[in-house]
């Protein structure tokens, strides 16, 4: 990824607000903050051209973050090296937390 790809993304976070780490439901909940905010149906000026340019930036931030999510790719084997992980730490280090996949808090 070169520096201009980098660029959009550091200002696609700023411009939803998010912090340096965020999950995907982290950037789709300020998303639809921010677009209930600024689509123009929501404003009583429906053709205030500045609130149209703000939500057409909002949805071009959301998508360039969108794309960067879909080509992340992890793991889903042990890896090879052998570090002496077993299987269920291995699974519960990556997935533990996860509300899918983890254990249910009981």
């Amino acid at each position: 990824m070169d520096s201009g790809q980098w660029e959009k993304i550091i200002a696609a976070k700023e411009l939803l607000g998010l912090g340096d780490r965020a999950s995907l439901a982290d950037i789709k909940r300020a998303y639809r903050r921010l677009a209930k905010k600024h689509h123009p149906d929501a404003t009583k000026n429906h053709v205030d051209q500045q609130e149209t340019a703000d939500f057409l930036r909002l949805t071009e931030a959301y998508q360039t973050l969108l794309d960067y999510c879909a080509q992340y790719r992890f793991p889903l084997t042990r890896d090879e090296g052998g570090n002496g992980v077993e299987s269920e730490d291995w699974w519960m280090d990556r997935f533990g937390h996860d509300p899918l996949w983890g254990k249910a808090k009981r």
